[in-house]
């Protein structure tokens, strides 16, 4: 048996457990459906389907998307079909993949998130929920709870009385001053799993027509730039919680993933890289048992959390 046969990819988040540790981020990888003909989905740990709401919603103007340096700006302004409309159209299909679909929640009350995961609690192929608290590209697109501990364990205890049969995973705002504090209260309220982190407000503007770039003032912003951010966001909220925590922001090569990892992340999500690449998360996946090889690991927790001890 060859090094590469040795290594177990797999990764158990909660009661979920993936084959591997990536998965396609929410609102970069479409319902999944539409990269199934240039992605093999079953080789990805799972995928995270764009946000879903009650009803559909139109979202922002266009331009949605800018390049900016060693980055990405959006502001797509949370377009969905609504979570009808996914039940009976989209969901059919993705149950045909052998990948633990993600179902992205968000609204702009209790009542919203309650409504949408008691649609999809009725519905075969979710593998669980990803409360999305933290939208900073709409007016009304959860931050409003992410922002604030006692809103955000209030939304999340009333998702969790919700969410019955699957897993409850939160993603969180970057825009907080103490991220340990925001873990701990999605924790206690009931979470069983943290994504963090969404993307970052920013702008840019054409310096001729003095215009933003999209047709949104703001946007958010993600890729390589976020990256050395987020990760010390999630090597915090990892001190301060027992949950999961899934990294999100920047990851593009497999030393990415491994760095999360290292800091105490179980996972890693992929976003902006899919706009450049839409295998990216297949070829993260395939690379990954070269990288444990590399150095010498045999399972994912032979690196998770091992940052070592701070100098001094």
């Amino acid at each position: 048996m060859s090094a590469a046969d040795a290594v177990d990819l797999s990764v158990q988040i909660g009661a979920l457990r993936l084959r591997n540790p990536i998965i396609a981020a929410s609102g970069t990888f479409g319902y999944g459906i539409e990269f199934a003909h240039l992605v093999d989905l079953n080789r990805l740990g799972g995928l995270v389907v764009k946000g879903l709401s009650r009803e559909p919603i139109q979202g922002a103007p266009p331009p949605r998307l800018c390049e900016t340096p060693a980055g990405m700006l959006n502001a797509v302004g949370l377009q969905n079909v609504g979570v009808r409309a996914f039940v009976a159209e989209k969901l059919p299909v993705l149950r045909k993949y052998d990948t633990a679909v993600l179902a992205n929640v968000f609204g702009t009350c209790h009542e919203d998130y309650v409504e949408v995961i008691r649609i999809l609690e009725d519905a075969e192929g979710v593998a669980g929920y990803e409360l999305n608290v933290s939208c900073p590209n709409v007016k009304k697109g959860g931050i409003q709870f992410g922002n604030d501990p006692i809103q955000l364990a209030e939304v999340v205890a009333a998702a969790r009385k919700s969410a019955i049969r699957r897993p409850l995973w939160v993603k969180l705002s970057p825009l907080v001053a103490d991220i340990g504090l925001m873990a701990r209260a999605a924790q206690d309220a009931g979470a069983d799993a943290l994504t963090i982190a969404n993307t970052y407000p920013a702008m840019a503007i054409h310096l001729r027509t003095l215009k933003s770039r999209l047709g949104n003032l703001t946007g958010g912003l993600s890729g390589p730039a976020i990256k050395p951010i987020t990760l010390r966001l999630v090597w915090e909220a990892k001190k301060a919680v027992k949950i999961p925590v899934i990294g999100l922001g920047g990851v593009e090569t497999v030393d990415d993933v491994l760095e999360y990892l290292a800091v105490g992340a179980s996972a890693v999500q992929v976003g902006t890289a899919s706009f450049a690449d839409p295998r990216a998360s297949e070829h993260l996946s395939k690379a990954l048992t070269n990288a444990l090889v590399r150095i010498k690991a045999s399972t994912i927790n032979d690196i998770r959390g091992r940052l070592a001890p701070e100098i001094g």
